[in-house]
C-alpha cells in the first residue's frame, strides 16, 4: 500500500460500513482521517474511535447531495 504517514485522508460515508472500514485502513498506514458522515454524532463517534491509533482526527457533518455542505 502507498505511504500515508503524515497526510490526511478524507472519507465520505466514513462512519460506517464500508467508508468506516477504508477509515480505519487508512489511521492503520498512518494517514490523519476527516471522517465525513450525513449524520454529525456518528461521524463524532468514528473519529474518536480513530484516536486510540494516536492520529489527528475530525469529525464533519457532511451532505454529497449539497454544494453548500
Amino acid at each position: 500500500m502507498r505511504e500515508f504517514r503524515g497526510r490526511t485522508a478524507g472519507v465520505t460515508g466514513g462512519a460506517s460500513g464500508i467508508g468506516l472500514g477504508i477509515a480505519r485502513a487508512l489511521a492503520d498506514e498512518g494517514a490523519n482521517v476527516v471522517v465525513a458522515a450525513l449524520d454529525e454524532g456518528a461521524a463524532r463517534q468514528a473519529a474518536e474511535a480513530l484516536r486510540a491509533r494516536g492520529l489527528r482526527r475530525l469529525a464533519v457533518p457532511t451532505d454529497v447531495r449539497r454544494t453548500d455542505s
